[in-house]
């Protein structure tokens, strides 16, 4: 049968899947200078046979196509970059670049779809279609390489019906994964602004004009985009984490700056909240003889798991794993620019179990001690393939 098949095939691929994983996780590469990384997948690809391009200066496109007479298409995606944190993790793979981490497990997304296309390419006689398999750059940073590879064909020539993306989840439990129909995760807005006064001596406050106090009075102020504008019913997030007054106890400075994000699930909301935000934050400066320059740097959709598809993968899941491992998240207020796929392409979008509390696993993405249960990537792979012969009409 074809879960058994593939499920021997993951196991025996299990050390491979694990060793790329670690020599990635060993080497990570920031967003966009994913060089090495790249030449990685497409040297693993070489050795199954898996013929590939260059896509969007370091992404990489490869196809598998089955034997059998079929013209369905699939793509599955996994990105590569890592991350500016410093790792903090004692163990023999250890992150050897300092400063950069693979605290977002794309690590592990990468070797992912390289074990799948190894399942893939050993069973291409048992099914048909094409799977297209896209290793994608700059996931970390704007404006997202999701968005590059898009403009640059990567769902043209052949057009996928469906795209499949995974994501780790330390939160899940390693042997379960999430899975969830609609709307899942949220658009992401960068905030950058610049808070203009007249500074001087702290102990003359009335010959300035306070900078710092303005932007005090803009932070909280804006909070009420969220707490009294915003429908209730439509989840919004408004956070600042990046606050500079450089003066000192008794220096008033000229100028603070400021960093946010905003995030929310409805796009007709994310615009009008983009023109209040300004407009609040502008007039309160001015009111209180000061200016502010405020740039939104527009990111990345929200992220929608098209409904018909989604379910399909649910019970394909189901009968891979079992009904016990799945399970149904929560909407996620994170973004992700698998969302760029998910607005232009039926798609779904899932998290994959990695935590293990006994094993003491369980440090969120993003943290210097972020790691995964390695048992996570049998299932990552053998599951993929599944889903995408599944999809192409296996029975």
């Amino acid at each position: 049968m074809l879960k058994e098949e593939i499920t021997q095939l993951a196991k025996h691929i299990h050390q491979t899947v694990i060793n790329n994983r670690r020599h990635l996780h060993a080497h990570p590469e920031l967003s966009f200078k994913e060089y090495n990384t790249s030449a990685f997948v497409k040297a693993r690809l070489d050795e199954m046979g898996i013929p590939w391009n260059t896509i969007a200066n370091t992404g990489v496109v490869a196809i598998v196509k089955g034997a059998l007479p079929s013209d369905k298409v699939i793509a599955l995606r996994a990105d590569m970059d890592a991350l500016p944190v410093t790792e903090s993790n004692q163990v023999d793979y250890a992150s050897q670049h300092e400063g950069v981490m693979h605290a977002c497990g794309h690590d592990a997304h990468t070797s992912s779809l390289l074990g799948t296309a190894h399942i893939l390419q050993s069973m291409k006689h048992k099914f048909g279609g094409t799977v297209k398999l896209i290793f994608q750059p700059g996931e970390e940073k704007l404006p997202g390489g999701a968005s590059l590879m898009i403009k640059e064909g990567v769902l043209d020539n052949p057009k996928p019906h469906a795209v499949i993306g995974q994501h780790v989840m330390p939160s899940v439990e390693c042997g379960k994964i999430g899975i969830r129909k609609g709307k899942l995760m949220a658009s992401m807005d960068e905030l950058l602004v610049t808070v203009r006064g007249k500074g001087g001596h702290g102990a003359q406050p009335h010959q300035n004009v306070d900078p710092v106090v303005i932007a005090s009075y803009i932070i909280i102020a804006l909070q009420q985009i969220v707490s009294r504008v915003a429908n209730p019913a439509n989840p919004t997030v408004l956070s600042f984490g990046k606050v500079i007054a450089d003066g000192a106890i008794n220096i008033i400075p000229d100028t603070v700056y400021m960093e946010g994000t905003f995030r929310t699930l409805n796009e007709q909301w994310r615009g009008e909240a983009h023109l209040q935000m300004k407009k609040m934050a502008e007039g309160i400066a001015e009111s209180m003889g000061g200016s502010c320059a405020f740039t939104i740097n527009r990111g990345y959709p929200y992220l929608i798991n098209e409904e018909k598809l989604t379910e399909e993968v649910r019970l394909f899941a189901a009968d891979y794993l079992g009904e016990q491992s799945i399970i149904d998240p929560d909407i996620w207020m994170a973004s992700e620019d698998f969302a760029y796929y998910s607005q232009v392409a039926d798609s779904c979008f899932y998290f994959l179990g990695v935590g293990n509390v006994q094993k003491q696993i369980n440090s969120a993405l993003h943290t210097p001690a972020f790691n995964i249960d390695e048992n996570a990537l049998a299932i990552s792979t053998g599951l993929m393939a599944y889903i995408a012969i599944r999809q192409l009409g296996h029975a």
